[in-house]
């Protein structure tokens, strides 16, 4: 499963080479928290839908714990510099059959979901502690 996973992955970072392989995965990560952490899963095993929006908050949480003040930079590595980038990425893993859309399902769900400076440095509280040998 994971070699054709990963196959696939290389076939639309080919095709479409602004995003890095690191971002595809990073999304899919950040789409089954976000499952898990909606409790949408049903007694089947079978998943519920995630919103774009949904799924967009899932990113920013995610990369928030995960990269704190550098998930900005993080992003923008993999190609990744706006909301609009994300709905791209995960249109390539519909195209690809990699996920499931709904028809009311667009790209327009990605549209301006969050600033990244304010996502990731603003609203980011970070509690510094400082050690100068004193007590």
């Amino acid at each position: 499963m994971h070699s054709e996973f990963y196959r696939k992955i290389a076939e639309i970072t080919k095709g479409d080479p602004r995003y890095k392989r690191e971002a595809y995965d990073f999304v899919l990560r950040a789409l089954d928290e976000t499952i898990r952490g909606e409790g949408r899963q049903h007694r089947s095993g079978t998943e519920k839908h995630i919103t774009g929006r949904e799924l967009l908050e899932g990113i920013r949480e995610l990369a928030q714990n995960e990269f704190g003040l550098l998930a900005r930079a993080v992003f923008e590595s993999w190609g990744v510099h706006r909301t609009e980038d994300f709905g791209e990425i995960v249109f390539n893993l519909v195209d690809h059959q990699l996920l499931n859309k709904q028809e009311t399902d667009t790209r327009e769900d990605f549209r301006d979901g969050f600033d990244f400076s304010t996502a990731f440095e603003e609203d980011l509280d970070i509690a510094l502690t400082w050690e100068n040998g004193a007590d």
